[in-house]
């Protein structure tokens, strides 16, 4: 445990103490913590003088992440009035739903204690477990999103946005936008140039706000056939660089002939049309909600070149990208 943790966290301008679900996602507990370090003092020393953090357990034992990687709580639970957040990091759903009931106790003291508590990733669920979340806006990843509405009907699910701040509840969708956060909660705490100067040496740009769009459109495509779902989930996850309907097949472990005997029958559409489908639909999101070049949306929707995208995109959608930009 660093030494200056042994001091008391109130003596900064902020303090966060972190809890680790099993198998917890490592990246937006990296970016926000790192965030945190590179505002704690004016170089790059990791002094822990204008923020100050801890990671937490029931025990000292180690946790491992969804990547296998490890982290070693610097102590256990300490008194949650100690924060001025308490940060729980979720990570694979299945680990994330059920067990760890201590995590659940801890937030549910932490709600007693009047304290903010973020969750990150499918943190959000645990907080739904201990039921801080009730008619509550939830922001939550496309990825998960209807893992989260099949659930919970309680929760306002917010997939359109890249975090929300809902009061003493605030909810990030995960991966680096915890860094976006991060800088979010330094500025109101310390002020803007500390979040400018954390997101800086992240060499990252100015920090989103909190409305800006997650970058994928949440696609709740209803199909009942688990091999096709399991197929456009795999159409989904590779929309740049699109995979073979015999790749596709091979990655399910089923024939091509049965996957798309399945696709047809579920969807109307082979899968490649179907496919096609799904990236267009993506660029057509990415001309409304980005400003990005329209040669690299192409590129972004697995199209050779600009031309052909641009034919196909009118064929679709009976305008041209640049009618949509315009």
């Amino acid at each position: 445990m660093p030494e200056s943790t042994s001091q008391s966290l109130n003596s900064a301008h902020l303090a966060v103490g972190f809890v680790l679900m099993p198998s917890f996602t490592l990246l937006p507990f990296s970016a926000f913590i790192d965030a945190l370090r590179l505002a704690a003092d004016e170089g790059d020393q990791s002094r822990q003088i204008n923020c100050q953090w801890t990671v937490m357990g029931p025990t000292l034992e180690p946790i491992s992440s969804s990547a296998g990687v490890t982290v070693k709580p610097w102590e256990t639970y300490r008194n949650p009035a100690d924060f001025d957040y308490i940060v729980v990091v979720g990570g694979l759903l299945d680990n994330t739903l059920e067990g760890s009931e201590h995590v659940v106790d801890y937030l549910q003291q932490a709600d007693r204690a009047h304290i903010p508590i973020i969750g990150l990733c499918t943190g959000s669920f645990v907080m739904i477990r201990a039921g801080l979340m009730d008619q509550r806006r939830c922001c939550v990843s496309w990825f998960h999103y209807k893992d989260l509405t099949d659930r919970y009907a309680g929760v306002t699910p917010i997939a359109d946005q890249l975090f929300v701040d809902d009061g003493d509840r605030i909810t990030c969708a995960g991966g680096a936008v915890a860094a976006d956060l991060a800088a979010y909660i330094i500025e109101r705490h310390l002020g803007q140039s500390w979040a400018r100067k954390s997101l800086r040496i992240l060499v990252m740009d100015n920090p989103r706000p909190a409305n800006a769009p997650q970058p994928q459109p949440n696609a709740d495509y209803q199909v009942g056939n688990r091999w096709v779902a399991r197929a456009l989930l795999l159409m989904e996850q590779n929309l740049s660089r699109p995979l073979s309907s015999d790749e596709i097949a091979s990655r399910l472990n089923i024939s091509k002939r049965q996957l798309e005997r399945l696709f047809i029958s579920d969807t109307g559409d082979s899968m490649q049309k179907f496919y096609r489908k799904i990236r267009l639909r993506y660029g057509l999101w990415l001309l409304q909600n980005t400003d990005r070049l329209i040669t690299d949306i192409g590129q972004d929707c697995g199209f050779s070149d600009t031309a052909h995208f641009s034919r196909v995109f009118r064929q679709a959608f009976a305008k041209k990208p640049t009618d949509y930009r315009r």
